[in-house]
C-alpha cells in the first residue's frame, strides 16, 4: 500500500483545496475522480464525477484554507480513507467554512484515484 500512504494522499488533497482556490476544481477533480465516484456535500447533495466537475467549473475560489488533524484509515492493499478538518473561506464571507472531510482513494493503474468524498460540517 505503498502508494496511499498519510503523506501522498494529504498531498493529493493540498493539491485539490489548491485547484479550488484557483478555480481549476472542475478540471482537477474530473481527473482525479474514478468513473463512478461520488461527492456527499453538507447540503446534501450527492454529487457524481461530471457533475462536480461542472460545478466546480463555475464555483467561486476558495481564498484560503487550512487542513488540520490527518488521519489514514487503512481498507485494503489497493484502497484507504483520509479523513480531516479543513476550514476555508472565501473573499467577503463572514463565517469560515469547517467541516470533517473523508476523501476514500482506491489505486487505478497504479495511481490514487478519489471513489468518495464526503462533507461534515462542524461549527468549531
Amino acid at each position: 500500500m505503498t502508494a496511499l500512504t498519510l503523506e501522498t494522499l494529504l498531498a493529493l488533497e493540498h493539491d485539490g483545496w489548491n485547484a479550488l482556490c484557483s478555480a481549476r476544481g472542475g478540471r482537477f477533480y474530473g481527473g482525479l475522480m474514478t468513473a463512478e465516484a461520488v461527492m456527499v456535500l453538507v447540503n446534501g447533495m450527492v454529487l457524481d464525477r461530471d457533475a462536480v466537475a461542472t460545478s466546480l467549473d463555475g464555483a467561486p475560489p476558495w481564498a484560503e484554507y487550512e487542513l488540520t488533524e490527518p488521519r489514514l484509515v487503512p481498507i485494503s492493499d489497493d484502497s484507504a480513507a483520509l479523513v480531516y478538518r479543513a476550514r476555508a473561506a472565501r473573499d467577503g464571507d463572514a463565517e469560515p467554512f469547517t467541516a470533517l472531510m473523508t476523501s476514500v482513494y482506491v489505486l487505478r493503474d497504479g495511481r490514487p484515484r478519489l471513489a468518495l468524498y464526503q462533507q461534515t460540517t462542524i461549527t468549531h
